[in-house]
């Protein structure tokens, strides 16, 4: 049996119709702890009142990406957006990506300024169509100092009363001491809006498993795992997504293999 065919078999084994703990960042399965809701409302609240530049860090796997995935996802048809998954850009090939990612066509040989005079043309026509414009830019502690650079100027892009384009950076703490460099003091000094994600809160570590698990089909009042298995999932994982996903995709493929319906802590060291 192949590996992926022996997964579909634990899944069933458990009542479930998909793989709850993929780590690919899915924003059906995005659980609003606490800190994340408040990190969403801040980012909606930017968006909405047009605040121009916000910055979301956290460490690896502590849920940035889905959290941002989940927001693209759940704007309304008002707000236009580009995703940014390669920081490592020159100045000018950011600008021809964003461009591709807002569907702006270019004819003939792209410069700075084509590309520039193209997305301000743009942007101005969907300000004046009532609609908000949206960049996010993931990974972007890699981002060059060029780079930020010229993402600074696209704030520019604006009229006498709001900003054409909210940009949200969402980077690993890095990003925070990058911003902190005096050459990079007029783009820290426009961030409005900034938020630190923290590793899940021991008691949500039962909630953010559940969820998985139900949002996967799973049967809402009844949970695999004992309540002995959240302990040490949580220390551990140390409260991180993405380890926890990564322990609790192993411990249910050891539970079927063993003919075992629960998954307690005995089996949490092996996964």
């Amino acid at each position: 049996v192949s590996v992926r065919g022996f997964t579909v078999m634990y899944e069933a084994y458990f009542g479930l119709v998909e793989n709850p703990f993929t780590l690919s960042p899915d924003p059906r399965y995005l659980y609003l702890s606490p800190q994340h809701q408040e990190a969403m409302n801040c980012l909606i609240y930017g968006i909405g009142e047009k605040k121009g530049f916000m910055v979301v860090t956290g460490g690896i796997g502590t849920g940035k990406t889905i959290l941002c995935r989940a927001l693209l996802a759940g704007l309304d048809g008002k707000t236009v957006s580009a995703l940014i998954f390669n920081p490592a850009l020159a100045d000018i090939e950011l600008l021809k990506t964003i461009n591709q990612e807002f569907g702006i066509r270019l004819v003939g040989r792209g410069t700075k300024k084509r590309y520039l005079d193209a997305l301000n043309t743009f942007l101005m026509q969907n300000f004046a169509a009532g609609k908000n414009a949206v960049l996010m830019i993931d990974e972007a502690q890699n981002l060059s100092h060029n780079v930020l650079e010229q993402i600074r100027m696209l704030s520019n892009l604006e009229t006498v009363r709001e900003k054409l384009i909210q940009i949200i950076l969402l980077g690993q703490p890095e990003l925070r001491r990058l911003l902190a460099l005096p050459s990079l003091r007029q783009l820290n000094e426009r961030i409005t809006v900034r938020y630190d994600l923290k590793p899940l809160a021991r008691e949500d570590i039962r909630r953010y498993i559940e969820h998985r698990m139900t949002k996967a089909g799973g049967d809402k009042n009844s949970s695999a795992f004992t309540a002995g298995s959240y302990d040490l999932i949580y220390r551990l994982s140390r409260g991180i997504p993405r380890r926890i996903n990564a322990i609790c995709d192993r411990a249910p493929l050891i539970a079927y293999g063993r003919d075992l319906r629960t998954i307690d802590r005995r089996l949490i060291p092996s996964a």
